[in-house]
């Protein structure tokens, strides 16, 4: 299979790029290159912002009302939702992300965001008439905050694309969309759902590009807000640049959440919430639970459940519904998960996976891996793996387990896990996370998702999303 683009989605034209420069894309599968799309260069980055700046202060979106957004962007829900399994497959394909995963989260929960802030958009323009203390009324009046660039990693690069997006045309902004260099067929479906349901020139433009051009379209005259998902190390520097440019930035950084396991847990329970809570997505997923906190009492019991847990998944092609494990992304990126292993089994007790699957001579496959007797202060404890790896963590008592679970420089997710729900409603209420599951794990379209400390700034999802793509004004009625 050959799948090769050679334009960009600029003012809903595809574009021809400035340079000959491409970016190979490889089946994370088998290794094996699959095509080539453009590699974007500043002047196609400032060719989009122009189009996007064009689209906000001139022609039908600008002088669109809510309503009539809520309209085109009902058109858009439809014309991804046709295109679901396209894009579930295109995503599976470049990344591993497992098909029974892709169809579901990047297929079918993409165009859920869309729809649910389409509703939103409808009554954005109710009017905000607030008592004033030192005249007649405060008028409070908001705005699209203008033009954002999103820039979009390659873990689940439709859903955290759509996050950005939805929010943003509800509000009116328009947008330059830069995806991850390793997953870039999927956003030309979108490009062509946007153009099927008559989304106005120039208010969505993808261009891919790699990080120092990235960096170029974060510190653009013509951005007035950055959407950024990716590590924290990246989003350290893009906050540097939009802190020194005063320039509004939402960061949904990286994570590791803890999953804590109360004296009375139901570990089959536990184990059939493994998959999305602790190793979705091969392990590549930012709120992911890799450090399992588990009562001395019981702690032998949960290791060796997990570890024949872990040993009966089956790992393979992410092309096929079976798999419940694919590769890693990357060639890269398995090297970076290898070497954690590798640091684990001097940090700690190995008891399932630690290699490449067997029979597997091609791909960028990890085993499911499980470590036992592992230290909060070690680094596979500590650091972010990015993998299918877990570290088991034995504590005593539970105000020890909260202690040992706030203690990290992240704070994305967690969850917390009892036959008692009211009890696991306390404990959770005590963990200091951005969010936290009881009993499961799985972000709500309707509630805001983000995290605290290095885990990012600002919230995606609920109606405080749409706030961050907002400037507000008050007018201040004297008589």
């Amino acid at each position: 299979m050959t799948l090769t683009r050679d334009s960009f989605f600029i003012g809903n034209q595809w574009v021809s790029p400035t340079s000959d420069r491409t970016f190979t894309l490889v089946n994370a599968s088998t290794g094996e290159a699959i095509g080539t799309v453009p590699e974007g260069a500043e002047a196609d980055i400032d060719a989009a912002v122009a189009a996007a700046r064009q689209a906000l202060v001139d022609g039908p979106w600008a002088k669109a009302s809510p309503a009539e957004r809520t309209d085109i962007m009902d058109r858009f829900v439809a014309a991804l939702a046709a295109r679901g399994e396209a894009i579930a497959q295109a995503v599976s394909l470049q990344n591993g992300m497992p098909l029974m995963v892709s169809t579901q989260l990047e297929g079918q929960f993409g165009a859920g965001v869309v729809h649910y802030y389409a509703a939103l958009a409808r009554g954005l323009d109710a009017p905000d008439v607030r008592p004033s203390q030192m005249g007649r009324e405060t008028l409070v009046e908001r705005s699209p905050v203008g033009v954002v660039a999103a820039i979009v990693p390659w873990n689940f690069p439709v859903t955290l694309a759509l996050n950005k997006i939805a929010p943003a045309l509800a509000a009116g902004c328009t947008m330059v969309i830069k995806p991850s260099p390793g997953t870039v067929l999927d956003s030309y479906l979108l490009a062509e759902a946007a153009l099927e349901a008559g989304v106005p020139a120039g208010v969505l433009n993808w261009v891919a590009a790699d990080r120092e051009v990235g960096a170029y379209l974060v510190s653009h005259p013509g951005i007035d807000k950055v959407a950024f998902t990716g590590s924290t190390a990246a989003g350290r520097m893009i906050a540097r640049t939009c802190g020194e440019l005063l320039r509004p930035v939402t960061l949904e950084l990286g994570g590791k959440s803890a999953a804590i396991l109360l004296e009375d847990v139901d570990i089959g329970a536990f184990l059939q919430g493994v998959p999305f809570a602790c190793l979705l997505n091969n392990g590549q997923a930012c709120f992911n639970a890799t450090r399992v906190l588990a009562p001395r009492s019981r702690y032998g019991e949960v290791v060796e459940a997990l570890a024949s847990f872990a040993s009966s998944l089956t790992v393979g092609d992410a092309l096929d519904p079976a798999t419940h494990v694919g590769p890693m992304a990357t060639a890269a990126h398995r090297e970076r998960v290898e070497g954690y292993i590798a640091l684990g089994k001097d940090e700690a007790r190995l008891v399932a996976g630690g290699g490449r699957p067997k029979g597997t001579n091609r791909g960028w496959f990890v085993e499911p891996t499980i470590f036992a007797d592992v230290a909060n202060t070690d680094r596979i404890a500590r650091e972010e793996i990015f993998g299918p790896v877990l570290a088991v963590i034995p504590y005593d008592g539970e105000d020890e387990a909260v202690k040992l679970a706030n203690d990290s420089e992240y704070g994305l997710g967690g969850s917390v896990w009892s036959a008692d729900g009211a009890h696991a409603l306390a404990v959770a209420r005590q963990v200091a996370s951005g969010t936290v599951g009881v009993n499961g794990y799985m972000p709500s379209i309707g509630s805001p998702f983000g995290g605290i400390k290095a885990s990012g700034l600002g919230r995606e999802f609920g109606p405080e999303a749409v706030g961050a793509y907002q400037s507000t004004k008050s007018i201040y009625v004297m008589g």
